[in-house]
C-alpha cells in the first residue's frame, strides 16, 4: 500500500506533540508534509525498524550512516529544522511515555511495526563505537584519537585542503580563502603566545603539524608537537622533513601526561582539549602549568557548549560519541576558565570566534561534496556520511550559538605578580 509516508509522518507529530517541519518520502514512493520543504528519504524498511527500536537521535544517526534515509534539498535547513525536534530534545522519555498511554499512538505504533517487516532490531552499524563510560585512560585515549583520526590522510587532505589545519579558521571576511584563514589562525596563535626565535613551543594535539611548522618557520621557534595518531605524526614528521625544519621540530607519538622534558615557554593546544574529559581536565591543566616557564603562556583553543541548569544532567551527545568523536566531552567556557585558574594560571584574554567555526565548516563540508567520489573511495561511503552530517549538523550549531569556540590566552605568573603583557595586550591584532 503507497500509504507509507502518511502514517510516518502522523506518527512522527503524534510523537513529538509538533508539527514535523521536513516532508517524508518513503520507500514506496509516497510523499507525505510541508511542500518545498527539504525531504527525508526512507530509503527501505529498515529504516524505520532503527527508530522504532533507538528511538531519538542514536536511531536517526544509525539509519543515516547505514544510508537507509537521505536528506534531499539543502541539508543545512533540514538539519536546522531537526535540531531542535530532536538533537537538544534526545530520547525524551516522558514524552514516550506519555504517548503510549494514548490508544490512537499506540495502535499507530502497532501498524508501523507491522510495516516495518520482522520484529528485529537491525545491527548498528560497523562503524558504531560503543562503551560503557568515558575513562580517558591513555589507553581508550589512543583508540578514541585511532577512530577519528586515522580515517587516512587522504581522506582528510581532501576535506582539510593544502593547509591540513583541523580546527577553526580564522576569517578576514567570508569570502576569503580557507587557506588564508587557516594560515591567519595560526599566526594569531603565535602572536598571542609572543613567540621569538629560540623559544621552546609544546604543541598538544599536533595534528598533522601546521601550527609546529609555522611557528618554527614564520617565528624561529623550536616545537615540540605531540599526538596519539600515528598516521598524523608520520603525515607531520613528512612536511616537516619537507620544509627543511628537522633541527627545530619534533613530532612525538606521545600522551600529554608523559611529557617531561620541560619547562617550555609557550604551549599550545589548538582543539585538544575536547579529548580530554570532565574528569580529567583539571589534572591536564596542571600538567600544562607545570610543563611551562614562570611567565610562560598557554593559548587554549576550544569548542564549548552552552551551560544547562542542572550540569549534572550533561550527557555526550549520542550521535558524536558513537561515530565521530568517542570519549569527547564539551564544557562551557566558564568551566574551562575555572580548571584554569584553579590549576594556577592566570587568564588573561579570552575571545570567542564563534561565526568562524560556522565559516570554516560550511568550506570543508562544500570540499567533501565537491569531492564525494573519492571520499567514499578513501573512506567508505558511512563514514563519508558520518563526515557529512556532523560536519554540517556542527555549522549550524556554531551559527545558533548551540555551540562556541574560544580562544583562552593564560600565563604562568610568576610570584613577582609580572606576567610579560603589556599594558595592552591585545597587540596580536
Amino acid at each position: 500500500m503507497a500509504d507509507a509516508a502518511q502514517r510516518l509522518h502522523g506518527l512522527v507529530e503524534q510523537l513529538l506533540g509538533a508539527p514535523f517541519p521536513l516532508r517524508v518520502r518513503a520507500w514506496d514512493g509516497s510523499q507525505a508534509g510541508p511542500p518545498g520543504a527539504p525531504v527525508l528519504v526512507a530509503h527501505r524498511r529498515r529504516a524505520l525498524r532503527r527508530l522504532l527500536f533507538k528511538p531519538g537521535e542514536l536511531g536517526l544517526a544509525r539509519a543515516w550512516v547505514a544510508g537507509d534515509v537521505d536528506i534531499e534539498g539543502d541539508l543545512y535547513t533540514a538539519v536546522d529544522l531537526l535540531s531542535g525536534l530532536v538533537w537538544e530534545r534526545g530520547d525524551d522519555a516522558r514524552t514516550l511515555s506519555q504517548a503510549l498511554r494514548d490508544p490512537d499512538f499506540r495502535a499507530a505504533v502497532r501498524g508501523l511495526l507491522k510495516l516495518a517487516g520482522p520484529p528485529l532490531p537491525p545491527a548498528p552499524p560497523r562503524e558504531e563505537v560503543r562503551r560503557a563510560r568515558h575513562l580517558h585512560t591513555r589507553r581508550t585515549d589512543r583508540r578514541a584519537v585511532s577512530h577519528h583520526y586515522d580515517v587516512g590522510n587522504d581522506f582528510y587532505a581532501l576535506v582539510l585542503g593544502p593547509s591540513m589545519v583541523y580546527s577553526c579558521a580564522y576569517w578576514e571576511t567570508p569570502d576569503g580563502t580557507l587557506e588564508d584563514a587557516q594560515r591567519d589562525k595560526l599566526e594569531l596563535v603565535c602572536r598571542k603566545l609572543a613567540l621569538t626565535p629560540g623559544q621552546r613551543l609544546l604543541d598538544v594535539g599536533c595534528g598533522w603539524g601546521s601550527m609546529a611548522i609555522h611557528a618554527a618557520r614564520e617565528h624561529g621557534a623550536h616545537v615540540v608537537g605531540i599526538t596519539l595518531s600515528r598516521e598524523q605524526a608520520a603525515y607531520a614528521r613528512k612536511r616537516v622533513a619537507d620544509a627543511g625544519l628537522t633541527d627545530r621540530v619534533e613530532i612525538r607519538v606521545q600522551d600529554y601526561r608523559d611529557v617531561a622534558d620541560g619547562p617550555f615557554d609557550a604551549v599550545s593546544s589548538i582543539g585538544m582539549a575536547e579529548h580530554v574529559g570532565s574528569d580529567k581536565y583539571l589534572a591536564y591543566a596542571r600538567d600544562l602549568h607545570a610543563l611551562l616557564r614562570p611567565g610562560g603562556r598557554l593559548l587554549n583553543h576550544q569548542i564549548a557548549r552552552r551551560p544547562q541548569r542542572d550540569e549534572r544532567a550533561y550527557d555526550v551527545d549520542a550521535f558524536i560519541d558513537a561515530y565521530v568523536f568517542p570519549d569527547g566531552e564539551l564544557a562551557p567556557l566558564g568551566t574551562t576558565v575555572a580548571h584554569l585558574e584553579r590549576a594556577g594560571f592566570e587568564v588573561r584574554d579570552v575571545e570567542s570566534i564563534r561565526e568562524h567555526y560556522a565559516l570554516t565548516l560550511r568550506r570543508w563540508v562544500t570540499r567533501l561534496e565537491d569531492g564525494w567520489e573519492r571520499a567514499v573511495h578513501l573512506a567508505g561511503p558511512a563514514r563519508a556520511r558520518v563526515w557529512r552530517l556532523y560536519m554540517a549538523a556542527s555549522a549550524v550549531g556554531f551559527e545558533r550559538n548551540r555551540l562556541g569556540v574560544n580562544q583562552v590566552l593564560a600565563v604562568r605568573t610568576p610570584d613577582s605578580g609580572h606576567c610579560g603583557l603589556p599594558l595592552r595586550a591585545r597587540t596580536w591584532n
